[in-house]
């Protein structure tokens, strides 16, 4: 009897705990909470603070559930303990769970800011964006000056392109309490989104001053730094999120993002880090994998899907509406699932192309691949690869028998749950199939089509006619700018004293960014003179003044190559690395001029020389290369329709046959 008093006497208290709490004695508080609740398994308290303890570990999140559900039952009716569950579920992504505990605690506790917020958090994550605002406005009502919910409230303004008033409630913010890490965050992606690059960048590391483990800012930043073609630096946050934050998938996109533009980095090099992507991404959901039943008929009219975050006004119009607009809907059933948030005039075209129209952005991953299984698809079209917004992981989960990657990357996914990545013999010569987690599906080049916009206007005369000296130019973006490029093209002005040349793009919309670029060519001995760096959209009356254009490597440019085509440029590209490294080459396969390929930078300069110095040719090829282009492939718009349906139905006859890709 006197021990088991001793003991009783001996053993820890919850005013023990609490105490501990208060102290910040996390790790302790959580020791002795586990404690009692072997020696008292009906104390809710010791349970809720030993749950609310583990969740400072996100791997043991999980293990947090079932204590936190113990709590639960032994007290029902304490708003804290669903509190605390409700984020446990929202941490693991069980939103409709966590809803329905957040429910049940404002029930109890109607007048509790902090559990209006975090249902507001909830309803953020399902993309409710209305209704998140809803909830963080009644938090606000409670605690009119509680800096999460102003904070939440600019984040659910900003979603719904509520720019101005998104921007009222930072400022508030930043009013109250200048330290909070987050605001300098949502600033710094406010003015990302508007493009003002050193203003967000600012913001971003102020964000990263007062938060050094802020992966959000560390990441944003990263891209920032592509931005302005400061890969390694990039690369270097990057790494920084994916220590932090391993599961952080955008983090590790962004880095395989980045590769792809590396001028120093071999294909072979870059390929590990995306069969790295797999590994830690995509194998771990192949034992999940469920067997496909879809009707076995070779011939019968597939479904068709196609999932992108860009189906609005976005560069990949110009390749996409022409394969939607011309599909064969007698064999084939198509249905989008649109990851767009911001809907447009384009948007509506769209939908107007397709059998059905089905918004993902509210849908988890699982959920998303249930609803594909369920739509029954044959085939699924990736259109993001590891660009913004993308959906890869619900291709991981393996919804369709088939999957293909195409479009909106240039190159692998790295995910081995993707059948095939739809190419031509010209990006993916024979030989380079083990770059590729897909298996390469070539059709006849260029594997794209391109309607033209039809603000672009006529083609005008050659300006160094009138000038009498040849301008060269490009419309890239930043990133694809390295000093390889800045080399040759530093040698070619160098060759051709009185040429110019033309810089044009966002990443140059500010002096800084410019200036930066002026000090990289002078490191190659060229005078300010000699270059014209800015910024101009659209970019047409730009190219009317551009005689020659110059693309860039190892990274190719896209679009821009093929309107500088149809606006009469010739240009110049270098075939480099599979994929990526040779659009260029394919947009002038398909235009009936392979003859502008070069395979070395020396070729490159030499090519651009010889173009250069024979101004009646260049006008010649000026005044006839629309009409060229209108003439080849590239306008063809139906008969690229049926090289890719053809590419389907083959696919499919061999799924239906057995053969594994």
């Amino acid at each position: 009897m006197i021990q088991e008093m001793v003991t009783l006497m001996s053993l820890p208290t919850i005013d023990a705990v609490f105490e501990l709490l208060k102290q910040g004695q996390f790790t302790q508080a959580e020791y002795l909470a586990h404690q009692i609740t072997q020696h008292d398994p009906q104390n809710a308290s010791a349970w809720k603070i030993l749950g609310t303890m583990m969740m400072r570990d996100f791997d043991r999140v999980s293990a947090a559930l079932p204590v936190l559900e113990q709590a639960r039952q032994l007290a029902p009716n304490d708003a804290e303990i669903l509190n605390s569950l409700g984020r446990a579920y929202q941490t693991l992504e069980r939103l409709d769970d966590a809803s329905c505990v957040y429910d049940q605690a404002l029930t109890l506790q109607p007048n509790s800011a902090e559990i209006w917020n975090n249902q507001g958090l909830v309803k953020e994550k399902l993309k409710h964006w209305e209704s998140a605002l809803e909830s963080y406005q009644r938090a606000l009502t409670l605690k009119p000056n509680y800096i999460k919910a102003l904070n939440n409230c600019g984040n659910a303004l900003q979603a719904l392109d509520r720019i101005e008033e998104a921007l009222s409630y930072y400022v508030q913010v930043l009013e109250l309490d200048a330290g909070f890490p987050d605001i300098h965050y949502n600033c710094g992606c406010l003015l990302q989104r508007l493009k003002h690059w050193n203003q967000a960048q600012a913001f971003f590391g102020k964000a990263i001053e007062l938060k050094n483990d802020h992966v959000g800012a560390l990441n944003n930043f990263g891209f920032l730094l592509i931005e302005q073609g400061l890969l390694d630096e990039a690369l270097t946050f990057f790494a920084r999120v994916v220590q932090l934050k391993p599961e952080m998938e955008i983090a590790h996109s962004n880095a395989l993002f980045t590769l792809n533009y590396h001028p120093d980095k071999s294909a072979a090099e870059i390929f590990t880090s995306y069969r790295a992507f797999d590994q830690r991404f995509g194998e771990p959901h192949r034992a999940k994998w469920l067997p496909h039943m879809n009707n076995c008929d070779s011939e019968r009219r597939l479904r068709i899907g196609y999932m992108s975050p860009d189906l609005r006004i976005h560069s990949s119009n110009h390749f996409l509406e022409p394969l939607l607009a011309h599909h064969d809907k007698h064999h084939f059933e198509i249905t989008a699932y649109s990851q767009t948030r911001c809907e447009d005039l384009m948007t509506t075209r769209y939908q107007s192309y397709v059998d059905h129209w089905v918004e993902v952005e509210r849908l988890n991953d699982d959920a998303l691949a249930e609803r594909i299984r369920a739509d029954e698809i044959d085939i699924l079209i990736d259109l993001a690869g590891h660009s913004a917004g993308n959906r890869l992981l619900v291709f991981a989960r393996r919804p369709t028998p088939i999957a293909v990657s195409w479009l909106g990357y240039g190159y692998t996914t790295g995910l081995s749950a993707i059948d095939y990545f739809l190419t031509d013999e010209v990006m993916v010569p024979a030989g380079s199939e083990n770059l590729f987690a897909e298996r390469p599906w070539r059709i006849a080049a260029p594997s794209m089509v391109y309607r033209p916009d039809d603000k672009m206007g006529e083609v005008n005369s050659l300006p160094a006619l009138e000038r009498h000296f040849v301008t060269f130019g490009t419309l890239t973006r930043g990133i694809r700018i390295n000093h390889r490029v800045i080399r040759t093209w530093a040698e070619i002005l160098k060759r051709l004293p009185t040429a110019r040349l033309v810089v044009n793009s966002d990443a140059f919309n500010a002096p800084s960014g410019q200036q930066a670029l002026v000090d990289r060519f002078a490191i190659y001995g060229i005078a300010p003179a000699q270059l014209e760096i800015g910024f101009d959209s659209p970019p047409y009356d730009v190219l009317r003044g551009i005689d020659i254009a110059l693309d860039c490597f190892p990274h190719n440019s896209g679009t821009t190559l093929i309107e500088s085509l149809y606006m009469g440029l010739p240009f110049i590209t270098l075939a480099d690395r599979p994929s990526v490294g040779r659009i260029g080459s394919t947009i002038l396969h398909g235009a009936g001029h392979p003859e502008w390929i070069a395979n070395s930078e020396n070729e490159y300069i030499e090519k651009a020389v010889a173009l250069a110095s024979d101004l009646p040719h260049l006008a010649a090829i000026r005044a006839n290369l629309r009409t060229e282009l209108e003439a080849s492939p590239w306008r063809d718009e139906a008969g690229f329709a049926r090289r890719v349906e053809q590419a389907y139905r083959d696919m499919w006859r061999r799924w239906c046959a057995g053969v594994a890709r």
